[in-house]
């Protein structure tokens, strides 16, 4: 079998895993354009903090020791007990369930019935309060989060398929933490699609997508419902950002990767929990074809501007995306 038909495959197989990761961090935006019609730009932001959190939480790491230190004088740092990785993830849901509480009470139930773009701008001052927040409460310095996931690619597969190519071929590198989100992002995926179709909650959080005044006159509670799924939002974030974290520190960059969501949703549509997987998908293999076929041809470094580019293109030809809902506006 040729070596080069084997490496296009691996490119393809990488390209699935990265797709994953940019699909994660894409469910957050889907979940909250879904309830309440606004684009968090302060998703990606979400995953920083939470990732943050969760380290802090597990080294025992006291809050705003730096601001305590300066005004107080004193050499705090951290408390004598560090978290174990399950309780440490649960207390950091917790944080992300409080933050959405807050947001809930303070910023999104002064601004019903606003214009889409003052939401928006909400959001962005959202995101600059959330990461300088972050700083003061955690610290600016890059951070190595550890919760025990497998680091490296795995030895097995590529003994296991050095020997179908040539001598020039050595086996398939498959990154291991790529393995073990691909399984996180489907096992999440599954939970909120029956989440959404058999759940009462479920049920409620499509009725407020499709109309926010019609639900509110068969009495679901709007502010309830902007509090789940801002909640929800913030696991999803905690959960890219654990594995988001893992694979290249908690630092912040990580709040950029949601700029590598924008074209996953305009492919997968605003509005579509299946679409923000696939999208990933196509975003993902899409730009690692194109690096390894095209990228050497026209020197490389094309992954920065693929997806913008592809993206760019289904807006174009189709706005709502593969799976996004059609509007039609009656004048």
């Amino acid at each position: 079998m040729p070596d080069q038909f084997l490496y296009a495959v691996e490119v393809i197989i990488n390209g699935l895993m990265a797709g994953v990761l940019y699909a994660l961090v894409a469910l957050g935006f889907v979940l909250i354009f879904k309830a309440s019609g606004i684009f968090n730009y302060a998703q990606g932001v979400m995953a920083l903090f939470a990732a943050m959190t969760l380290v802090g939480i597990q080294k025992g790491q006291i809050p705003f020791a730096k601001l305590i230190n300066t005004v107080m004088g004193t050499e705090l740092e951290h408390f004598p007990w560090t978290v174990p990785v399950i309780p440490a993830i649960i207390l950091a849901f917790g944080v992300m369930i409080l933050f959405a509480i807050i947001v809930e009470k303070y910023i999104l139930k002064h601004l019903v019935n606003q214009p889409e773009i003052i939401l928006f701008m909400a959001t962005i001052g959202l995101a600059y309060f959330m990461e300088g927040f972050g700083d003061i409460m955690w610290g600016p310095e890059i951070k190595k989060l550890d919760v025990g996931l497998p680091q490296g690619g795995s030895f097995w597969i590529e003994d296991m398929t050095i020997g179908l190519g040539g001598e020039n071929f050595y086996g398939f590198f498959i990154d291991k933490l790529d393995m073990v989100a691909t399984v996180v992002a489907i096992l999440l995926v599954a939970a909120l699609t029956i989440f959404s179709q058999y759940s009462k909650q479920g049920r409620a959080l499509r009725a407020v997508a499709d109309d926010h005044q019609a639900a509110l006159s068969v009495g679901i509670s709007l502010r309830f419902i902007w509090v789940l799924v801002w909640s929800i939002a913030g696991f999803v974030a905690l959960v890219a950002g654990i594995m988001w974290g893992a694979k290249s520190g908690v630092q912040f960059s990580l709040s950029l990767i949601a700029l590598k969501a924008l074209p996953v949703l305009m492919l997968g549509g605003f509005t579509s929990i299946p679409g923000a997987i696939v999208g990933g998908l196509i975003i993902g293999v899409g730009e690692k074809l194109f690096e390894f076929s095209i990228g050497p041809l026209v020197g490389g470094a094309t992954e920065n501007w693929f997806a913008y580019v592809l993206a760019l293109i289904f807006l174009v030809f189709r706005p709502q995306g593969l799976f996004g809902e059609k509007i039609i506006e009656r004048v």
